[in-house]
């Protein structure tokens, strides 16, 4: 190592797709190459290719045709081993000390046989609650099943997956979670060391300034996949009670795409649906909301309310998952448990002009010290500990 700064390849098993976890791992790429930090950054893409931009080196390697969907625009290629020969030769040419896997995914199992067969130190992120996700789509796909037989079967697979996760995540020596929950779950279920990473925020991009709707109207926002994980139908339901109380001078700014849309669009009665945008057209999307609903219970941080809360909106985010650990309640946002409670603070801040512009501000101050520089060193920090066990083990010299 030069300058104690650790030679990392990483595989990231989200990396080019529209989700809060690519993004996540991308800004690492990018804060690498700015520190001119040795980075070998391994992905999947169309195609394959490698290429040299700065400190960073991308190795992208291309998914079969069958692949397996998973996500918007996110497949699993069984057959993805295929790519090892050309991962090791990367591997050989770099030199890492240590491996960064995101998840249990096909990319990161190439890592994981490799630093398995090299005895390279290993390091583990936990970015996506897959075993949770999956229990929601199941619920969804099996809705014609009694309520019980349902409920059944999503819970089997999802102490199922949970469980596959931790073995998988008892692999490296050191495991990043988004929140402290997880920290603390994770680092008993895998017997391993486990510290917090969180995420950051961009200030300058998310700001109150970008908003350009000023005709009184109140706009209930969300933003993120439309997908049965991320609780989607309580936005319709949200509406509805509303609607039936009486109110009318608000609308919803939904942002975002999946199988959900059709059903939504279809049944609620004042949503405007961008689809999915990024950059300043997001900025601006989220600086028009002036209330963020984000019912998901599935999501490990929920980068949206934070993004949200930047733009000076404030969240109500669910009591489960990682998001109510963004919120400061009563002062940036609100935790909800139902949809009782949903209808009960969006209507308390529809009726209240004071206490919303209160809370704009105070949204806004609370997240804006997050930079993603300070959450980057921490997991560098978390790399040195990883290599510092395996010292101690034996593993490295």
């Amino acid at each position: 190592m030069s300058e104690n700064i650790p030679r990392v390849a990483f595989f990231p098993d989200s990396y080019l797709e529209v989700n809060g976890a690519a993004m996540t791992c991308r800004r690492l790429t990018g804060f690498a190459q700015k520190r001119g930090y040795p980075f070998l950054c391994v992905y999947a893409d169309q195609k394959n290719e490698t290429f040299v931009d700065g400190s960073v080196t991308n190795l992208a390697l291309k998914r079969a045709m069958l692949s397996i969907p998973v996500d918007e625009a996110l497949k699993y290629d069984p057959f993805f081993t295929r790519h090892l020969n050309r991962v090791s030769k990367a591997l050989d040419e770099f030199k890492p000390d240590l491996l960064h896997i995101t998840g249990l995914n096909d990319v990161s199992i190439n890592a994981a046989i490799l630093a398995y067969k090299r005895q390279i130190p290993l390091l583990g992120s936990w970015h996506t609650n897959l075993h949770e996700f999956a229990s929601r789509r199941l619920e969804k796909l099996f809705r014609f099943l009694p309520d019980s037989w349902n409920k059944s079967i999503a819970g089997f697979a999802e102490k199922k997956i949970y469980a596959g996760s931790l073995l998988y995540y008892r692999m490296p020596k050191v495991v990043l979670a988004p929140n402290s929950e997880l920290v603390e779950a994770l680092g008993k279920g895998s017997n391993r060391a486990a510290f917090l990473m969180g995420r950051g925020v961009d200030s300058e991009l998310f700001s109150p300034a970008k908003r350009t709707a000023h005709d009184g109207i109140i706009r209930l926002g969300f933003v993120g996949r439309l997908r049965a994980e991320k609780n989607v139908r309580l936005l319709v339901d949200l509406e509805k009670r509303l609607l039936e109380m009486g109110k009318t001078n608000f609308k919803f700014l939904i942002v975002g795409e999946g199988d959900e849309r059709t059903f939504m669009e279809k049944t609620m009665k004042t949503a405007e649906f961008t689809g999915f945008i990024s950059g300043e057209q997001l900025a601006e999307a989220y600086a028009n909301m002036d209330i963020f609903v984000f019912p998901s219970e599935t999501d490990a941080f929920g980068n949206v309310a934070q993004e949200a809360n930047c733009s000076g909106v404030p969240a109500i985010v669910s009591n489960l998952g990682g998001p109510k650990f963004i919120i400061k309640a009563g002062e940036s946002g609100f935790v909800a448990e139902n949809l009782e409670d949903y209808v009960k603070y969006s209507v308390e801040l529809m009726d209240n002009p004071e206490k919303l512009a209160k809370m704009k501000e105070a949204a806004r101050n609370f997240v804006i010290s997050n930079s993603w520089d300070a959450i980057f060193d921490g997991v560098y920090d978390g790399y040195r500990k990883t290599l510092e066990i395996a010292r101690e083990r034996g593993q490295i010299k």
